[in-house]
């Protein structure tokens, strides 16, 4: 659904994008221009005489940037960022070369590396990134401004590389994505099939001369993996790219390879949060059930992806397990990644933390910048995620606030207005406001057991069963309103036994919301806590900002007099506590403080 069709009204994701347009977005443009980013193009077209600043991959940031910036202008005009938009444009127009390439790194000094590293070198993905954000300007603004610096750069790939040309591959994985929606936009097949050239890398497109070198920096085609493994960005965007290359040509050995993925991910690899990728050495994907919590590295690029990626399994299938998967994602371990306030961000996102100061999970800046454009991106496009169309109606896959002028494949439009207080609360309300036939199908969640569906105040005979959509086929009169109601009950949630981390303990979920202690909430030794599971669970509202709803569970007390073994103590043991639960993303908002989601559980 594009961005523009999709107007939230207030609501828990209004608010966080209000705060993503006011602060995240210009205070990262001000980091970009105090640390020399935008300096690195300047230098490039000779308007400043200056050392390059940051890593190889910068250029990336700033693209990532623009194209936030252009969901923005997507979803309405904003004076100020457009005009702090259109002149990075401007600088960015002037660094590119008469020959369409574009690299700040790899200019004056190293203008004779380009395209030798191409396992670290990034200059693809660099690339990758600016064609997606000149598209998300072209469609903000119908300015090919931006647009045509990537299709140059995209020419330029073209006209030098691939079959029967010299050999590139990237380590990074991004190009894909942007060539495929770079065809989408254009209608140029050259750019879909460069897109199979990088993901395939076998016979059938690469000559025989080329192969050892696919080897050597992909490790080996994509339709070739049987399991994810390595860096776990690198992957999810592989299989984001890939999926879209399967989206537009529909080839039976991509999807076959797909589901082999996927079911690796989701069975054995993915967090409660929806993060992955456990292993700080390389920031790389562990062996399946290796999911420790406070070493995880769940990088907030990689919940994105992976959010990107169950995105795109959706529209391939229509199911709702890749609707289930994002919404964790999204609502855990991609909104964990950037504070309450919008000016500081996680790299990593754990699922604990022993308060340690020295441990700066939240930083405004980082040396390596990928993720908090990432995250502004994210939140700028989030509207057009939350609808979908099929041949014959709507899908609603996210539940907000909203009002959408959905347009159907035959070409006629629809108007729905959507009224929730989700994820706080699971009453849903849906009014049609055009007269017309077609079907209109709702997500029930996974998690939501004894969910009701009603037509204009009367129940529906068909049992809602979670993880489905609740499809509704019929002649709608304007007016007519469809509501749902999901329990948003409290639930402990237990991990399987080969998790090693999690035996003898359990995670408290409502709703799509993963909760988390923080000890700055506990009134007793935080370490020294245990949750009773079948307690009864209190909810209130937070101060935190947005007023959250927080929990209150039983629990116990067991003091261990500071041995550090001794001996089992009976079941019953410990004294009566209360425990105080928050949404996980709104963890270490007040400071370094002790942080777990999996909490031991004592049987009482």
């Amino acid at each position: 659904m594009p961005v523009a069709s999709v107007k939230l009204q207030p609501g828990f994701w209004a608010e966080r994008l209000d705060v993503n347009r006011r602060v995240s977005i210009p205070t990262l443009l001000k980091q970009f221009e105090d640390r020399g980013i935008l300096d690195n193009f300047l230098r490039v077209s000779g308007k400043k005489q200056t050392p390059r600043k940051g890593p190889l991959y910068t250029d990336s940031d700033l693209y990532k940037w623009m194209e936030a910036v252009s969901f923005v202008l997507q979803g309405g005009e904003d004076v100020p960022l457009r005009s702090q938009l259109d002149r990075a444009i401007e600088i960015v127009a002037a660094a590119q070369g008469s020959d369409g390439y574009i690299n700040t790194f790899y200019n004056a000094e190293r203008s004779g590396e380009r395209h030798t590293n191409m396992k670290g070198g990034h200059e693809l993905y660099c690339g990758g990134h600016l064609i997606q954000a000149g598209i998300a300007y072209y469609r903000a603004t119908g300015s090919r401004r931006l647009l045509d610096i990537g299709v140059r750069f995209a020419d330029y790939l073209l006209s030098n590389f691939g079959p029967s040309k010299k050999p590139i591959f990237e380590g990074h994985p991004e190009m894909e994505l942007a060539l495929v929606e770079l065809y989408r936009t254009t209608g140029k097949r050259e750019y879909l099939d460069f897109a199979g050239y990088l993901l395939r890398g076998d016979s059938a497109r690469i000559p025989l001369a080329q192969r050892d070198l696919v080897y050597l920096f992909t490790g080996k085609p994509f339709t070739e993996r049987t399991k994810f493994e390595g860096h776990a960005v690198r992957a999810m965007y592989a299989a984001s790219g890939a999926t879209d290359y399967y989206l537009e040509t529909a080839d039976a050995e991509f999807w076959d390879t797909l589901q082999r993925l996927w079911k690796d991910a989701a069975e054995g690899k993915t967090y409660i949060t929806g993060g992955v990728g456990s292993r700080s050495v390389g920031e790389a994907f562990g062996e399946p059930y290796e999911l420790p919590n406070q070493l995880a590295y769940t990088e907030s690029c990689a919940a994105i992806a992976y959010m990107m990626w169950n995105f795109r399994m959706l529209a391939a299938t229509g199911e709702a397990r890749f609707a289930d998967q994002m919404e964790r994602a999204l609502y855990n371990g991609v909104n964990s990644g950037m504070s309450l306030s919008g000016d500081m961000y996680c790299y990593r996102n754990p699922l604990e933390l022993t308060g340690n100061p020295e441990d700066k999970i939240r930083n405004p800046w980082y040396d390596t910048t990928c993720c908090p454009p990432n995250l502004e991106r994210v939140l700028a496009s989030l509207p057009g995620y939350m609808y979908g169309t099929s041949k014959d109606g709507v899908l609603v896959h996210l539940y907000h606030s909203s009002d959408v002028e959905a347009k159907l494949w035959d070409g006629s439009t629809v108007k729905l207005r959507q009224e929730t207080k989700y994820p706080w609360d699971g009453d849903v309300a849906i009014t049609v406001g055009t007269a017309k036939e077609f079907a209109l199908s709702l997500r029930v969640p996974a998690w939501a057991g004894g969910a009701v569906v009603e037509v204009n105040g009367k129940a529906l005979p068909e049992r809602a069963r979670p993880e489905s959509y609740y499809r509704i086929s019929r002649a709608w009169a304007t007016g007519d309103t469809v509501r749902l109601r999901l329990e948003m009950k409290p639930r402990f949630t237990s991990a399987n036994p080969r998790v090693r981390d999690n035996i003898g303990k359990v995670a408290l979920e409502r709703g799509p919301l993963v909760y988390c202690l923080e000890g700055v909430d506990q009134k007793v030794p935080f370490w020294e806590a245990a949750v009773i599971p079948g307690g009864p669970v209190a909810e209130f509202r937070h101060s935190l900002p947005g007023n959250p709803v927080a929990l209150r569970a039983k629990g116990v007390v067991r003091e261990s007099g500071g041995e550090l073994y001794s001996p089992v103590r009976k079941p019953g043991a410990g004294k009566s506590a209360e425990l105080v639960f928050i949404p996980y993303y709104a963890f270490q908002n007040r400071g370094a403080t002790p942080m777990q989601v999996w909490v031991p559980y004592s049987q009482q």
